[in-house]
């Protein structure tokens, strides 16, 4: 296996997956123990929530409903998409 190719085994991806829900938690954790309030939870929970709620725009419903033919890499894939996509008359 490459440093850099895909997984191969879904065990492996699942395993990914929950090292990045580890590291989300302890951020989230982190940031608000420097200043534990209501306010903080909250923006903090807005902010999760509305980058994976944007992360599902661009990876799914681009894909399934706006442009089917799009495929996708990565953020910057998108955003080079997006800015194709804006030079065209």
């Amino acid at each position: 296996m490459k440093l850099l190719s895909d997984l191969p085994s879904p065990a492996l991806m699942y395993l990914k997956a929950f090292l990045f829900l580890v590291a989300g938690c302890l951020a989230v954790a982190g940031v608000f123990m420097q200043n534990p309030s209501l306010q903080n939870a909250v923006l903090l929970w807005i902010a999760v929530w509305s980058f994976c709620r944007l992360y599902y725009f661009m990876f799914y419903v681009v894909a399934k409903y706006t442009d089917p033919g799009f495929r996708f890499d990565g953020i910057f894939s998108f955003l080079l998409y997006v800015w194709r996509k804006r030079k065209q008359p």
